[in-house]
């Protein structure tokens, strides 16, 4: 008897081919596979569980401000590699290599724009950077931004995703959190508003500082929020297990650190809200 020979007919072979690149998507959470260009309209949400896909500082930019209002600012302020760090590579390499994939000289993107017809000055965080850490040029773009906002009397938003302070840059990395600490009271003592959105996941020195700032604390459903990740939380306590949604967006604010959880595809709406509202009736600033 030969093992291969095929003993009926009419047995149809399906031949398994690969799906073009930038055509699907698969939910990491529920699995269900949607077109890009779906994804795109439904402002990257699975329209199958509602999980927000994680999504770079360019959608955020589209997502947020008025069309063709954003311009970029300090954009070529790049990280340094201030003490020659190297553990298994070389810190230089490190950052060579995240520019080039994240297509951004650091881990936030800059700029002034309107939302809702209102001016904002508008940073975003993005975790193709070395998981949006936080380093020394982190923090002097971030100031730099404030400081345009109390010039141009703009209302500060900022989108927070991050794993924390940079370890390569020691010192440098945390003190960055009480430089923006300090320059946001200077914004607060003039009056503007700051309003911070945490998405998925805002961990660390970030949260331990500005994103735990703002006038308006906003999360996106789902994103884990807090100091140190779970699993970091059940090696330092001899844990088994947390309770179930621990550092999730929703248990957050049910304990009082976020204000509200809002979906993304509602947000530049909510801002445009809240900003019309809390923020002062100046007339909008040149973005030149």
């Amino acid at each position: 008897m030969n093992w291969f020979e095929r003993m009926k007919s009419g047995i149809l072979t399906r031949i398994k081919r690969e799906l073009p690149e930038g055509i699907w998507t698969s939910c990491k959470r529920c699995g269900e596979t949607t077109y890009q260009a779906a994804l795109e309209r439904n402002a990257w949400i699975c329209p199958h569980c509602s999980n927000h896909l994680p999504i770079g500082y360019l959608k955020y930019v589209d997502l947020l401000a008025d069309n063709d209002s954003f311009v970029e600012i300090n954009a070529n302020l790049r990280t340094a590699d201030p003490l020659k760090f190297r553990d298994h590579r070389r810190y230089g390499d490190r950052i060579r290599e995240a520019r080039k994939s994240a297509s951004m000289n650091e881990a936030i993107s800059t700029g002034v724009c309107t939302v809702g017809g209102q001016p904002v000055a508008l940073g975003v965080m993005d975790m193709r950077y070395l998981t949006a850490t936080m380093g020394g040029a982190t923090g002097e773009k971030i100031s730099r931004l404030i400081d345009r906002a109390i010039d141009d009397r703009r209302s500060l938003v900022l989108v927070c995703q991050s794993g924390g302070a940079r370890m390569q840059e020691s010192t440098f990395s945390l003190m960055q959190m009480a430089k923006v600490s300090a320059r946001l009271r200077r914004l607060s003592d003039k009056g503007l508003l700051y309003a911070c959105l945490l998405t998925d996941p805002t961990y660390g020195g970030v949260t331990a500082s500005f994103a735990m700032l703002g006038d308006i604390i906003i999360a996106e459903p789902g994103a884990r929020i807090g100091f140190a990740g779970q699993s970091v939380i059940n090696q330092f306590m001899g844990l088994e297990q947390l309770p179930e949604g621990f550092l999730i967006a929703e248990n957050v604010l049910e304990h009082g650190f976020v204000d509200c959880v809002v979906p993304r595809d509602e947000l530049a709406a909510t801002l445009s809200r809240l900003i019309a509202l809390i923020a002062p009736a100046d007339p909008v600033p040149s973005t030149t």
